[in-house]
């Protein structure tokens, strides 16, 4: 990688970092929590819940996004913790979003209710323990494939672990940013395709790492910062 690049990734990453870029993004919702639990007024699993469905959702126009997932969040009163333990769901398979029906919906609740009931996983029975491959078969209900990028998955890591207090929100503390994946989409591999980030045709785990590597030589100990710089070059294109 030459230095101009490094340099501009560098620029990028700096600029876009900022909740101004954010104020339409589907972080709002778990970052409204966030601010509420640091004001004693919610939960970490509010924020935990908020996370999963905003980044379940999180695919499309952003209007849309921002949209549906306020829907979501009026159906749990914004209160998503005890929605979840409640069990009472809505569940039919009207749309609640694009191809994610009510039921889609329901079902994640409901995985996420018995991890929660389940006890006390550490020592605050968060959701952080889980892996990436745990997370998508026992909350997301997925089947394993250890090919997929899990972009969701990686999307709602990077919100919830990343702690510069800029965008993300910096909330699991046992996990380290440096050992973050990016969050591999068709619009971040064109955009990694065009600055020599990856030479992968397939989008998948691998292409995923090997942004992530390459990312790597400019934010050694935080490669998602790179996430921003990525769509700092959207921005610019």
């Amino acid at each position: 990688m030459t230095q101009e690049l490094k340099d501009k990734l560098t620029e990028w990453a700096v600029t876009y970092n900022d909740p101004l870029y954010f104020s339409t993004d589907p972080i709002i919702f778990p970052k409204h929590f966030a601010e509420k639990l640091a004001q004693g007024q919610a939960l970490l699993q509010d924020v935990e819940v908020a996370a999963v469905i905003a980044a379940h959702l999180a695919w499309g126009r952003r209007s849309m996004i921002v949209r549906d997932c306020e829907r979501a969040m009026e159906e749990m009163n914004w209160q998503p913790y005890n929605y979840i333990m409640s069990a009472d769901y809505r569940d039919d398979n009207s749309s609640l979003h694009r191809t994610v029906k009510w039921s889609d919906f329901a079902a994640i609740c409901g995985r996420l209710r018995a991890y929660y009931s389940e006890g006390k996983k550490d020592e605050e029975n968060s959701l952080e323990s889980l892996s990436i491959a745990d997370f998508r078969t026992i909350i997301y209900g997925a089947k394993e494939d250890r090919n997929a990028p899990n972009k969701k998955i990686c999307m709602m890591r990077r919100w919830m672990i990343r702690a510069d207090g800029k965008v993300d929100l910096g909330l699991w503390r046992q996990s380290s940013p440096k050992d973050l994946i990016i969050p591999l989409d068709v619009h971040v591999y064109t955009q990694a395709k065009a600055l020599g980030l990856c030479e992968r045709k397939a989008k998948d785990l691998k292409t995923a790492l090997e942004i992530t590597d390459n990312l790597k030589e400019v934010f050694p100990e935080d490669p998602c910062l790179g996430d921003f710089a990525l769509f700092g070059y959207g921005v610019n294109l």
